[in-house]
């Protein structure tokens, strides 16, 4: 059997982000469970607001096919997104309206969300720790775009206070929940393979 393959997706950009720790902490957890992990940014990336007259007038950007196709190259993906006003960032939400517009040849608008496993995490200062986001994420990726999406999922409250000076997790129960949506992320996309 192939070796499984799990892409993470930070959804924020900035220096410092707590999303962007969380998924380096969960890039190396995955790689410590014997799976091929990428961790990519969304920088490399760069996408236009999406706009239905740009798409029918020169259809999705490079960029949009770059990322669909490495999302498709993956039999799972972890997708770690800040909340911004109890929602999704638009970054984030710009990126997966582009992805799944971009079609090759013979392929669905939107299979590459359908064919593979997605999980969820969010990071914020606040006692939430992104709930609000990943409730949002979650409908955008199930309903809009037709994914299967993990039960378990990562919501890490007080973030500005959970990180140790190597970048781990410090508390012992925050890394057991990380430990166990990463572990039922593996176990359905192995399903799904």
């Amino acid at each position: 059997m192939a070796a499984l393959k799990i892409l993470v997706i930070p959804g924020s950009l900035r220096t410092g982000s707590f999303n962007a720790r969380l998924a380096a902490v969960a890039a190396k957890e995955l790689a410590l469970l014997d799976v091929q992990v990428t961790l990519i940014s969304l920088a490399d990336y760069p996408l236009p607001i999406y706009d239905g007259d740009l798409e029918a007038r020169s259809g999705p950007p490079d960029a949009a096919y770059d990322l669909k196709r490495m999302i498709a190259s993956h039999h799972g993906v972890l997708i770690v997104t800040p909340e911004y006003n109890s929602s999704v960032p638009p970054l984030l939400k710009n990126a997966i309206d582009w992805a799944t517009r971009a079609r090759d040849r013979n392929e669905t608008l939107g299979q590459a969300f359908r064919d593979r496993a997605f999980a969820i995490a969010a990071a914020s200062g606040g006692k939430f720790g992104g709930l609000r986001a990943l409730m949002a994420l979650r409908q955008i990726l199930a309903l809009g775009c037709g994914a299967t999406v993990i039960p378990k999922q990562m919501a890490l409250s007080f973030a500005d206070q959970a990180f140790d000076e190597m970048d781990r997790l410090k508390e012992p129960g925050d890394a057991e929940m990380l430990r166990g949506t990463l572990r039922q992320l593996i176990d359905v996309a192995q399903q799904m393979m």
